[in-house]
């Protein structure tokens, strides 16, 4: 049983009737945060609604149909590092298609990730954190899990909508059958299982640079090995291709660094390609153009394209930019530019354990895996010419799994939106329309793994890590005057210690009502046409 008491729980009734998208539709489920926000807002957010329907209704009637959605995500990059020439230069890199883009469009200065790829990348497909999925860690060859093919992504709810789908780049939220995403709603597909570390180091090129130690059979031991299967064959897939209702295909020949670039190239074409072919079409489409550039590898194998002094990932900043780039000319030259929203974000803070590969360069303390704000507060930037304010830059809350939501409004898809679990995304179409300080989130929980780590209200985080039992630890934190959490409070706020409690019990009562899903595993590669392999690989997960 819900523990918000009578009060709490009428109002929440209540609320359920107000949160109707749709005649006769079932109320979304949101997270009892967002509840008590809009309780607070009601009459005002409704007003505002209907005008931003309105708006997209005479956007509609303008261009002949509903907007474009090109989503672009990177890897591994603190906030800071692109968009604001400025600090770029101070860790030797330009990219000025990015910063172009964020003078035509909005710089979104407080977007919140997930801590590392797969968790971020489950949570805005599917609008909900990665604890409600079960998808808490991150994939790596031979883990046997996947997003549950039962949770319903951005582009199942589009293309109830009439939008084409495509899916190109790093995927990365399960090697199992079901988890694919040609079978969660995407139309064609150019994917990667994994992360891009083990396609570019996980070979004598790796171990020669320092990258990798003691895969291949020259770095194992020579005298007193006995288990000649520890390690996996490198013949296994980490990228696949396929068309919805049919089988995927392994893409991937090897793990090299050739075939790396092979599959960046490839994924650029076919965005490419995908953009050209559904310009002039009746339909809408959705790209997500996820990077699985070499971000920390450096283009130089190949001959150099850069001119950045920044190392390995400056080198792949500068050349992912360069791709950009010529997308947003081809979007220009199409003639769908204004009809077309674009965002291009990292999904987590930077790699610091791969220095010097990767910059350490960060406002924020901590990386990719940690819940202080250099894991999870990344570049974002959000461009719509002529409905987007150029050069506006909001400093609102927004978390990754809001785009869901906020994608689903913009395609008239909201009314699609499952009604029989929690979705912790909000609409924030106002914010994205109307501009700074018309967002309608002040909050956002923070995950590592299945551990709720850190809770953010407005300016000010609490640590539940490290919090200690009977009184408010030290822990509590200003963000605005102490951004790098360097100087833990307890006293200055004891004010806060029941609220920030009250938040998490909130949050985590609702779960008893709606349980999370445990994970989900079965047999690698199934739904895969594998290339001739070495051996096959048997886990100890599936059976579980």
């Amino acid at each position: 049983m819900r523990k918000y008491g009578l009060s709490f729980n009428l109002i929440i009734a209540c609320t359920a009737l107000l949160l109707v998208g749709n005649l006769g539709a079932k109320e979304i489920i949101y997270d009892a945060e967002y509840v008590k926000s809009y309780n607070q807002h009601k009459t005002q957010w409704d007003k505002e609604d209907k005008s931003l329907q309105k708006r997209l209704a005479d956007l509609q009637a303008k261009t002949g149909k509903k907007p474009n959605i090109i989503y672009f995500m990177w890897d591994d990059a603190a906030y800071g590092r692109v968009g604001h020439p400025m600090l770029s230069k101070l860790t030797g890199i330009d990219t000025p298609n990015i910063d172009r883009m964020a003078k035509e469009g909005m710089t979104l200065t407080r977007m919140y990730t997930e801590p590392s790829c797969t968790p971020t990348r489950v949570a805005t497909m599917t609008g909900r954190h990665p604890i409600r999925t079960g998808l808490t860690q991150v994939v790596f060859p031979v883990h046997a899990i996947g997003m549950p093919n039962k949770e319903v992504t951005i582009a199942e709810l589009l293309k109830k909508e009439g939008y084409k789908t495509a899916f190109y780049g790093k995927y990365h939220v399960g090697d199992i059958d079901g988890s694919y995403p040609h079978q969660n709603g995407y139309d064609e597909t150019l994917f990667t299982i994994y992360n891009q570390f083990g396609s570019q180091f996980f070979n004598k090129d790796g171990e020669d640079t320092g990258a990798t130690i003691g895969f291949t059979k020259p770095q194992q031991d020579q005298l007193y090995t006995i288990d000649e299967e520890f390690r996996n064959p490198g013949t296994i897939p980490w990228a696949a291709e396929a068309k919805a209702g049919e089988n995927a295909k392994q893409f991937n020949k090897d793990y090299s660094y050739e075939e790396q670039l092979r599959f960046v190239e490839e994924v650029h074409k076919r965005s490419m390609e995908f953009i050209k072919t559904s310009a002039n079409g009746d339909s809408p489409f959705l790209l997500n153009y996820w990077w699985h550039g070499p971000n920390v590898a450096g283009t130089h194998r190949l001959g150099r394209d850069s001119d950045s002094s920044g190392g390995g990932d400056g080198d792949g900043m500068e050349y992912m930019d360069k791709r950009l780039g010529e997308m947003f000319q081809l979007l220009k030259d199409e003639g769908i530019d204004d009809n077309t929203v674009v965002i291009v974000m990292a999904d987590n803070g930077p790699m610091l354990e791969f220095f010097p590969h990767m910059s350490t360069f960060g406002i924020y303390t901590g990386g990719k895996g940690a819940f202080t704000e250099g894991g999870v507060r990344v570049p974002a930037f959000v461009r719509w010419p002529g409905t987007i304010e150029a050069g506006s830059v909001a400093g609102d809350i927004i978390h990754v799994t809001d785009l869901y939501t906020t994608f689903a409004n913009l395609g008239g898809a909201k009314k699609h939106i499952p009604t029989d679990r929690v979705i912790d995304g909000i609409d924030q179409t106002a914010m994205f329309l109307n501009g700074d300080t018309k967002g309608r989130r002040d909050y956002v929980h923070i995950y590592t793994g299945p551990l709720l780590a850190a809770t953010v209200k407005q300016q000010f985080k609490r640590h539940w890590v490290g919090d200690r039992p009977g009184l408010a630890g030290k822990g509590f934190f200003d963000l605005y005057r102490d951004p790098k959490e360097i100087q833990p409070m307890m006293a200055q706020f004891l004010w806060a210690w029941e609220p920030f409690d009250s938040m998490k019990a909130r949050h985590q009562n609702l779960m008893e009502e709606y349980p999370n899903t445990p994970i989900t595993r079965g047999k690698p590669f199934e739904g895969i046409d594998l290339l001739p392999q070495e051996r096959e690989v048997v886990t100890p997960y599936a059976s579980k």
